[in-house]
């Protein structure tokens, strides 16, 4: 690549251009630019063209057409080494264009504000897509620019190197434009799919096109022989761990971050204080507290004290010295919180074995807007809505001759919170602030529940008056007979079952308060 000449400049994001092109203009580059852009660099005092003077025709057809033409993508496109580009160049008057720094029309934030469709179909940008494009292809001669965080490092380079970008960074420019031009043409295709033939929303549309950016390279995936890689989806709003700040510990691995999502999508159903541990994708510990975030961690590590080994702690509080203190003994792999007081930090770091430990703050304030839940099958996509049905448990249909009293509607609540977050088969025991046993996974519900029923009396803990809660409906008594055997007082589950009248007369039969949520959480 030879060295810069003439730089065309016309973009929609504004952010850092004006200093970014008189800093070109000192390097005595000349600029060439568009409507507003210009605009913007004239009341800046800073030297452009417009692009009417390159083409010799005005802009038009209220700015519809103006860089779509031959002296622009002639000057883009023209192979520098090649003798008859040269040639054609000259012959009619084609001056090079060097460095072409485009971002395109705003669709993504017009859809986003619920503008008019009118609105949303005049933000579909045509010229820029066509410059990002033909200065991409012809990379070796064109250095191409759509994003401002580029703006600092191409001038140090340009300055260093008197003008030029070097082999590297333009394919480098060039991986990046045709990545912000499929983005833009995803979020088109997805928001038109989004319509039916009358204009009118729906939820899924004949195709969806998803783009992701790499955030790292894993060093393996979910075993040592898989290859994995972690990307972030640029359509979803609200914590994840994805935009998760790591201030200690070793680089994140695959399951770390299956199981650090599992933890913070559990930690995110609650207000009060509180502690959640995950153990391979499911909680092996939910505690709540009115007192302190130490409290509810105590509470939750006694649910499970053996399994929380080697496990992954989500907190909805600042970790503080008194927790951080409580940490320290067990073996972690991550501990997420909003953040971590200075005496807790170096709690956590006081020894060499605690240096280990992944600390990763997180804004857990905004709220989840957008987005979706995808699963991969071989040849296909599974996508669905995120699991975020609510309920009222006073609002649920009482089916039993005794009604919850109000601490057992606590505790309901409370088990059907943790509920939604562990495998199917799901049975969780629990008290209004802490689960007491949890039984995941199970091909059938009654082993689900021995299991619960077994790991709570392991850990000593008693269920006796203990609320249990059910992912999906009882298929027969049994599993509701072994909860009551076991000291549960209340239960809530969604219903719907064929034999629904027999696990009804069951709990009757045991005195039991039974609530019906009509709403379901398979987790598989």
């Amino acid at each position: 690549m030879g060295r810069i000449e003439r730089a065309l400049i016309s973009v929609s994001e504004k952010k850092g251009i004006v200093e970014f092109c008189r800093a070109l203009a000192e390097l005595k580059i000349e600029l060439v630019s568009t409507g507003g852009t210009a605009s913007l660099l004239r009341d800046n005092k800073i030297g452009v063209k417009d692009v009417a003077e390159l083409t010799g025709f005005p802009e038009m057809m209220d700015g519809r057409v103006k860089t779509l033409h031959p002296k622009v993508h002639g000057g883009i496109l023209a192979l520098r080494d090649n003798p008859a580009h040269v040639a054609k160049l000259k012959e009619h008057g084609i001056l090079p264009i060097d460095l072409v720094v485009v971002n395109l029309y705003p669709f993504e934030a017009t859809v986003a504000r619920v503008a008019p469709f009118e609105e949303i179909v005049e933000n579909i940008d045509i010229g820029g897509p066509s410059m990002v494009r033909a200065a991409a292809k012809n990379h070796q001669h064109v250095g191409v620019v759509v994003d401002p965080a580029d703006y600092d490092s191409i001038l140090a380079e340009l300055k260093e190197n008197d003008r030029t970008l070097s082999g590297p960074t333009r394919f480098r420019l060039f991986r990046k434009a045709f990545q912000h031009t499929a983005r833009y043409d995803a979020a088109i295709s997805n928001y038109f799919s989004s319509l039916d033939d009358e204009k009118k929303p729906r939820r899924w549309g004949e195709s969806f096109t998803i783009q992701v950016a790499k955030i790292q390279d894993m060093r393996y995936g979910e075993n040592p022989h898989q290859s994995a890689a972690f990307y972030e989806t640029q359509a979803e709003t609200g914590p994840s761990i994805a935009r998760a700040h790591q201030i200690q510990g070793k680089e994140l691995s695959f399951n770390n971050i299956l199981d650090a999502d599992a933890a913070l999508s559990t930690v995110l159903e609650f207000s009060d204080i509180a502690s959640v541990a995950i153990k391979h994708n499911n909680p092996c510990g939910v505690a709540l507290s009115k007192q302190s975030l130490a409290d509810s961690f105590r509470k939750a590590k006694a649910c499970d004290p053996v399994s929380i080994f080697g496990g992954v702690i989500a907190f909805n509080r600042p970790v503080d010295e008194e927790t951080a203190k409580e940490l320290k003994d067990i073996f972690l792999e991550i501990v997420i919180a909003p953040s971590f007081t200075s005496e807790a930090k170096a709690v956590l770091s006081s020894a060499k074995r605690l240096l280990n430990i992944r600390l990763l703050e997180l804004d857990i304030s905004q709220p989840q807007t957008g987005g979706y839940d995808l699963r991969r099958v071989r040849g296909g996509l599974l996508l669905q809505d995120w699991d975020t049905g609510k309920i009222d448990v006073h609002s649920c249909k009482v089916v039993t001759q005794r009604k919850p009293t109000e601490e057992e509607y606590q505790a309901l609540d409370f088990a059907w919170r943790v509920c939604r977050h562990v495998k199917s088969n799901t049975i969780v025991f629990a008290s209004p602030n802490q689960v007491l046993g949890v039984g995941a996974g199970q091909m059938s519900r009654i082993d689900s529940t021995k299991i619960a029923v077994m790991r709570a009396a392991t850990h000593g803990l008693d269920l006796k008056g203990s609320a249990v809660a059910s992912d999906a409906f009882y298929p027969f008594r049994d599993g509701l007979d072994e909860a009551a055997n076991a000291g549960a007082k209340s239960v809530i589950q969604p219903g719907g079952s064929i034999k629904d009248d027999e696990v009804i007369n069951a709990a009757n039969e045991h005195g039991i308060a039974m609530i019906f949520t009509g709403m379901r959480h398979f987790r598989h």
